[in-house]
Protein backbone atom coordinates (compact mmCIF):
# COMPACT_ATOMS: atom_id res chain seq x y z
CA UNK A 1 0.00 0.00 0.00
CA UNK A 2 3.04 2.60 0.70
CA UNK A 3 4.31 2.09 -2.80
CA UNK A 4 1.24 1.97 -4.06
CA UNK A 5 1.17 5.59 -2.39
CA UNK A 6 4.37 6.96 -3.53
CA UNK A 7 2.87 5.75 -7.39
CA UNK A 8 -0.46 6.91 -7.30
CA UNK A 9 1.04 10.73 -6.09
CA UNK A 10 3.95 10.74 -8.35
CA UNK A 11 0.68 9.82 -11.41
CA UNK A 12 -0.86 12.85 -10.02
CA UNK A 13 1.89 15.45 -10.22
CA UNK A 14 2.40 14.40 -13.36
CA UNK A 15 -1.40 15.08 -14.02
CA UNK A 16 -1.17 18.21 -12.22
CA UNK A 17 1.74 19.41 -15.05
CA UNK A 18 -0.55 18.08 -17.61
CA UNK A 19 -3.32 20.06 -16.45
CA UNK A 20 -0.87 23.22 -16.31
CA UNK A 21 -0.01 23.22 -19.53
CA UNK A 22 -3.81 23.02 -20.63
CA UNK A 23 -4.35 25.85 -18.43
CA UNK A 24 -1.23 27.53 -20.15
CA UNK A 25 -2.54 26.64 -23.27
CA UNK A 26 -6.11 28.69 -22.83
CA UNK A 27 -4.56 31.49 -20.70
CA UNK A 28 -1.93 32.15 -24.08
CA UNK A 29 -4.14 31.35 -26.74
CA UNK A 30 -7.80 31.45 -25.69
CA UNK A 31 -10.30 34.53 -25.94
CA UNK A 32 -10.65 35.80 -22.17
CA UNK A 33 -13.82 37.10 -23.01
CA UNK A 34 -15.62 33.95 -23.36
CA UNK A 35 -14.90 33.13 -19.50
CA UNK A 36 -13.81 36.29 -18.05
CA UNK A 37 -16.98 37.57 -17.77
CA UNK A 38 -20.39 36.61 -16.73
CA UNK A 39 -22.05 36.37 -20.24
CA UNK A 40 -21.01 36.81 -23.41
CA UNK A 41 -23.43 38.61 -25.88
CA UNK A 42 -22.79 38.07 -29.66
CA UNK A 43 -21.63 40.96 -31.79
CA UNK A 44 -23.89 42.79 -33.83
CA UNK A 45 -23.87 44.46 -37.06
CA UNK A 46 -25.73 47.63 -38.33
CA UNK A 47 -27.02 46.69 -41.91
CA UNK A 48 -24.95 48.18 -44.20
CA UNK A 49 -22.79 49.24 -42.07
CA UNK A 50 -18.76 48.09 -42.51
CA UNK A 51 -17.53 47.58 -38.55
CA UNK A 52 -19.37 46.14 -35.32
CA UNK A 53 -21.22 48.27 -33.08
CA UNK A 54 -21.47 47.02 -29.23
CA UNK A 55 -25.06 46.86 -27.70
CA UNK A 56 -24.68 49.75 -26.17
CA UNK A 57 -25.26 51.95 -29.43
CA UNK A 58 -27.40 50.18 -31.49
CA UNK A 59 -30.51 51.41 -31.83
CA UNK A 60 -33.75 49.45 -30.96
CA UNK A 61 -35.37 49.82 -34.13
CA UNK A 62 -32.72 48.80 -35.56
CA UNK A 63 -32.13 45.49 -37.98
CA UNK A 64 -29.16 43.47 -36.97
CA UNK A 65 -28.22 40.34 -38.35
CA UNK A 66 -25.86 37.73 -35.56
CA UNK A 67 -21.57 37.31 -36.56
CA UNK A 68 -21.20 33.50 -36.79
CA UNK A 69 -20.08 32.05 -33.18
CA UNK A 70 -16.49 30.88 -33.92
CA UNK A 71 -15.52 27.84 -32.40
CA UNK A 72 -12.91 29.05 -29.25
CA UNK A 73 -10.14 26.42 -29.38
CA UNK A 74 -8.92 27.75 -26.05
CA UNK A 75 -11.65 27.43 -24.40
CA UNK A 76 -11.96 23.56 -25.42
CA UNK A 77 -8.42 23.59 -24.22
CA UNK A 78 -9.59 24.77 -20.64
CA UNK A 79 -12.35 22.38 -20.71
CA UNK A 80 -9.67 19.65 -20.73
CA UNK A 81 -7.42 21.23 -18.04
CA UNK A 82 -10.34 21.22 -16.28
CA UNK A 83 -11.07 17.33 -16.71
CA UNK A 84 -7.07 16.51 -16.05
CA UNK A 85 -7.31 18.71 -12.94
CA UNK A 86 -10.01 16.50 -11.58
CA UNK A 87 -8.04 13.43 -12.71
CA UNK A 88 -5.12 14.27 -10.72
CA UNK A 89 -7.79 15.16 -7.67
CA UNK A 90 -8.89 11.71 -7.91
CA UNK A 91 -4.61 10.42 -7.95
CA UNK A 92 -4.36 12.67 -5.09
CA UNK A 93 -6.98 11.12 -3.27
CA UNK A 94 -6.03 7.67 -4.13
CA UNK A 95 -2.67 8.76 -2.80
CA UNK A 96 -3.83 9.76 0.59
CA UNK A 97 -6.29 7.04 1.03
CA UNK A 98 -3.80 4.26 0.36
CA UNK A 99 -1.03 6.21 2.81
CA UNK A 100 -3.48 5.66 5.50
CA UNK A 101 -4.05 2.18 5.02
CA UNK A 102 -0.56 1.67 4.64
CA UNK A 103 0.14 3.40 8.51
CA UNK A 104 -3.07 1.92 10.30
CA UNK A 105 -4.28 5.67 10.32
CA UNK A 106 -4.69 9.09 9.25
CA UNK A 107 -2.68 10.04 6.30
CA UNK A 108 -1.45 13.52 8.40
CA UNK A 109 1.60 12.14 11.20
CA UNK A 110 4.35 13.92 9.41
CA UNK A 111 5.32 16.74 7.75
CA UNK A 112 5.23 15.00 4.18
CA UNK A 113 1.87 13.74 4.99
CA UNK A 114 0.64 17.28 5.94
CA UNK A 115 1.72 18.66 3.37
CA UNK A 116 -0.40 16.23 0.83
CA UNK A 117 -3.31 16.54 3.41
CA UNK A 118 -3.05 20.53 2.47
CA UNK A 119 -2.72 20.37 -1.55
CA UNK A 120 -5.59 17.66 -1.37
CA UNK A 121 -7.51 20.41 0.16
CA UNK A 122 -6.70 22.94 -2.04
CA UNK A 123 -6.76 21.43 -4.97
CA UNK A 124 -10.68 19.89 -3.51
CA UNK A 125 -11.51 23.40 -3.31
CA UNK A 126 -10.10 25.04 -6.77
CA UNK A 127 -12.21 22.20 -8.62
CA UNK A 128 -15.10 23.26 -6.70
CA UNK A 129 -14.24 27.24 -7.29
CA UNK A 130 -13.91 26.51 -11.22
CA UNK A 131 -16.95 24.73 -11.36
CA UNK A 132 -19.36 26.68 -9.40
CA UNK A 133 -17.73 29.58 -11.40
CA UNK A 134 -16.07 28.96 -15.27
CA UNK A 135 -15.43 32.68 -15.49
CA UNK A 136 -11.96 32.02 -13.18
CA UNK A 137 -11.02 28.94 -15.25
CA UNK A 138 -7.92 31.61 -16.13
CA UNK A 139 -6.71 31.20 -12.64
CA UNK A 140 -5.80 27.47 -13.08
CA UNK A 141 -2.39 27.88 -14.64
CA UNK A 142 -1.47 30.05 -11.25
CA UNK A 143 -3.54 27.13 -8.78
CA UNK A 144 -2.15 24.17 -10.29
CA UNK A 145 1.53 25.84 -10.37
CA UNK A 146 0.94 26.36 -6.50
CA UNK A 147 0.39 22.38 -6.24
CA UNK A 148 3.28 20.89 -7.95
CA UNK A 149 5.37 23.20 -6.41
CA UNK A 150 4.17 22.09 -2.53
CA UNK A 151 3.93 18.86 -4.03
CA UNK A 152 7.67 18.48 -5.51
CA UNK A 153 8.85 20.29 -2.19
CA UNK A 154 7.00 17.42 -0.37
CA UNK A 155 9.09 14.77 -2.22
CA UNK A 156 11.90 16.49 -2.25
CA UNK A 157 12.34 18.17 1.07
CA UNK A 158 9.76 16.30 3.23
CA UNK A 159 9.27 12.69 2.13
CA UNK A 160 9.02 10.28 5.33
CA UNK A 161 8.63 6.67 4.65
CA UNK A 162 5.56 5.38 6.28
CA UNK A 163 5.67 4.39 10.03
CA UNK A 164 3.42 4.73 13.60
CA UNK A 165 3.11 7.59 14.88
CA UNK A 166 5.12 9.55 17.84
CA UNK A 167 3.18 8.49 21.54
CA UNK A 168 2.68 12.35 21.46
CA UNK A 169 -0.12 12.15 18.55
CA UNK A 170 -2.04 9.06 20.20
CA UNK A 171 -4.67 11.07 20.62
CA UNK A 172 -8.53 12.01 19.63
CA UNK A 173 -7.45 15.59 19.10
CA UNK A 174 -4.75 14.19 16.72
CA UNK A 175 -8.03 14.02 14.67
CA UNK A 176 -9.88 17.27 15.37
CA UNK A 177 -6.82 19.74 15.75
CA UNK A 178 -4.65 18.57 12.72
CA UNK A 179 -7.70 18.30 10.38
CA UNK A 180 -8.89 21.36 10.97
CA UNK A 181 -5.89 23.55 10.61
CA UNK A 182 -5.82 21.09 7.15
CA UNK A 183 -8.81 22.30 5.84
CA UNK A 184 -8.23 25.77 7.04
CA UNK A 185 -4.55 26.20 5.37
CA UNK A 186 -5.34 24.65 1.92
CA UNK A 187 -8.24 27.60 2.09
CA UNK A 188 -5.43 29.90 2.28
CA UNK A 189 -3.09 28.01 0.04
CA UNK A 190 -5.60 28.44 -2.85
CA UNK A 191 -7.32 32.08 -1.68
CA UNK A 192 -3.36 32.87 -2.06
CA UNK A 193 -3.67 32.69 -5.57
CA UNK A 194 -6.72 35.09 -6.64
CA UNK A 195 -5.12 37.44 -3.91
CA UNK A 196 -1.76 37.54 -6.36
CA UNK A 197 -3.43 37.98 -9.22
CA UNK A 198 -5.92 40.68 -8.27
CA UNK A 199 -2.53 42.59 -7.29
CA UNK A 200 -1.23 42.02 -10.81
CA UNK A 201 -4.61 42.40 -12.51
CA UNK A 202 -5.38 45.75 -10.52
CA UNK A 203 -1.22 47.06 -11.58
CA UNK A 204 -2.34 45.99 -15.11
CA UNK A 205 -5.56 48.12 -14.97
CA UNK A 206 -3.41 51.41 -13.91
CA UNK A 207 -0.90 51.15 -16.80
CA UNK A 208 1.52 48.89 -15.53
CA UNK A 209 2.93 46.56 -18.37
CA UNK A 210 6.07 45.21 -17.27
CA UNK A 211 6.30 42.16 -15.77
CA UNK A 212 4.45 40.74 -13.94
CA UNK A 213 1.89 43.09 -14.71
CA UNK A 214 1.57 41.90 -17.84
CA UNK A 215 0.42 38.29 -16.71
CA UNK A 216 -3.15 40.06 -15.84
CA UNK A 217 -4.54 40.92 -19.20
CA UNK A 218 -5.79 37.21 -19.42
CA UNK A 219 -7.20 36.96 -15.78
CA UNK A 220 -10.49 37.90 -15.34
CA UNK A 221 -11.65 41.70 -13.55
CA UNK A 222 -9.63 42.51 -10.57
CA UNK A 223 -13.04 43.36 -8.75
CA UNK A 224 -13.78 39.20 -9.14
CA UNK A 225 -10.55 38.38 -8.20
CA UNK A 226 -10.76 40.52 -4.64
CA UNK A 227 -14.22 39.62 -4.03
CA UNK A 228 -13.09 35.95 -4.60
CA UNK A 229 -9.86 36.35 -2.09
CA UNK A 230 -12.24 37.43 0.15
CA UNK A 231 -15.04 34.55 0.33
CA UNK A 232 -12.15 32.13 0.81
CA UNK A 233 -10.10 33.61 3.35
CA UNK A 234 -13.28 34.35 5.35
CA UNK A 235 -14.43 30.91 5.30
CA UNK A 236 -10.77 29.59 6.38
CA UNK A 237 -10.66 32.06 8.94
CA UNK A 238 -12.90 30.46 11.80
CA UNK A 239 -11.57 26.70 11.04
CA UNK A 240 -7.52 27.73 11.18
CA UNK A 241 -8.74 29.77 14.39
CA UNK A 242 -10.20 27.14 16.00
CA UNK A 243 -7.72 24.26 14.55
CA UNK A 244 -5.01 26.82 16.14
CA UNK A 245 -6.10 28.70 19.24
CA UNK A 246 -9.03 26.25 20.43
CA UNK A 247 -8.42 22.79 19.75
CA UNK A 248 -4.13 23.04 19.72
CA UNK A 249 -4.69 24.48 23.48
CA UNK A 250 -7.00 21.90 24.72
CA UNK A 251 -4.86 19.30 23.13
CA UNK A 252 -1.15 20.98 24.68
CA UNK A 253 -3.08 20.96 28.14
CA UNK A 254 -4.25 17.11 27.92
CA UNK A 255 -0.39 16.18 26.98
CA UNK A 256 1.98 18.87 28.31
CA UNK A 257 0.06 20.28 31.33
CA UNK A 258 -0.41 23.86 29.62
CA UNK A 259 -2.54 25.23 27.31
CA UNK A 260 0.51 27.93 25.54
CA UNK A 261 4.05 27.64 26.14
CA UNK A 262 5.14 29.86 23.12
CA UNK A 263 6.78 26.68 21.05
CA UNK A 264 8.01 27.96 18.15
CA UNK A 265 5.04 26.22 15.99
CA UNK A 266 2.56 27.99 18.57
CA UNK A 267 4.46 31.55 18.03
CA UNK A 268 4.18 31.65 14.19
CA UNK A 269 0.46 29.89 14.22
CA UNK A 270 -0.49 32.90 16.60
CA UNK A 271 1.54 35.26 14.22
CA UNK A 272 -0.52 33.87 11.04
CA UNK A 273 -3.41 34.44 13.35
CA UNK A 274 -2.86 38.11 13.82
CA UNK A 275 -2.02 38.64 10.25
CA UNK A 276 -5.54 37.11 8.45
CA UNK A 277 -7.51 38.76 11.16
CA UNK A 278 -5.44 41.56 10.61
CA UNK A 279 -6.40 41.14 6.73
CA UNK A 280 -10.27 40.45 7.30
CA UNK A 281 -9.77 43.76 9.76
CA UNK A 282 -7.90 45.58 6.78
CA UNK A 283 -10.76 44.27 4.27
CA UNK A 284 -13.95 45.21 6.25
CA UNK A 285 -12.47 48.97 6.78
CA UNK A 286 -13.78 51.51 3.94
CA UNK A 287 -10.94 53.73 4.64
CA UNK A 288 -8.48 51.12 3.56
CA UNK A 289 -7.36 49.99 0.21
CA UNK A 290 -8.21 46.90 -1.14
CA UNK A 291 -4.49 46.34 -2.75
CA UNK A 292 -3.23 46.96 0.87
CA UNK A 293 -5.65 44.31 2.48
CA UNK A 294 -4.80 42.00 0.28
CA UNK A 295 -0.95 42.63 0.48
CA UNK A 296 -1.92 41.58 3.80
CA UNK A 297 -3.69 38.28 2.88
CA UNK A 298 -0.55 37.37 0.91
CA UNK A 299 1.86 38.34 4.07
CA UNK A 300 -0.64 35.79 5.80
CA UNK A 301 0.29 33.25 3.45
CA UNK A 302 4.13 33.63 4.01
CA UNK A 303 3.66 33.33 7.64
CA UNK A 304 2.07 30.02 6.93
CA UNK A 305 4.88 28.76 4.27
CA UNK A 306 7.18 29.88 7.45
CA UNK A 307 5.06 27.87 9.51
CA UNK A 308 5.00 24.94 7.50
CA UNK A 309 8.63 24.97 6.38
CA UNK A 310 10.78 27.08 8.54
CA UNK A 311 9.81 25.99 12.06
CA UNK A 312 9.67 22.44 10.98
CA UNK A 313 12.90 21.97 9.63
CA UNK A 314 15.08 24.69 11.37
CA UNK A 315 13.76 24.75 15.06
CA UNK A 316 13.49 22.47 17.45
CA UNK A 317 10.22 22.38 19.72
CA UNK A 318 7.56 19.93 20.91
CA UNK A 319 5.74 20.23 17.11
CA UNK A 320 8.82 19.17 15.52
CA UNK A 321 7.60 16.24 14.09
CA UNK A 322 8.83 16.88 10.54
CA UNK A 323 10.11 13.23 10.32
CA UNK A 324 8.11 11.29 12.12
CA UNK A 325 6.01 8.19 11.55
Amino acid sequence: MAELSNQLMAAAVLAYLAAMVCYAGEYAFGKRSRIGRAAVRPAKQLVGAGAPVSDDVVPDDAPVVEEPVRRDRGELVGRIAVGVNLLALLLHLGGLVTRGVAADRMPWGNMYEYILATTFIASAVWAGVVLARPAVRHLGLFATLALVVMLGAASMIAYTPVGPLVPALHSYWFIIHVSTIIIGSGIFLIGAVPAAMFLIRNGYDEGKRRFPYTLGKHVPEAIALERLTFRLHAFAFPLFTFGALIAGPIWAEASWGRYWGWDPKEVWAFISWIVYAGYLHARATPSVKRTVATWIALLGFVTMLMNLFGVNLFFEGLHSYANAG
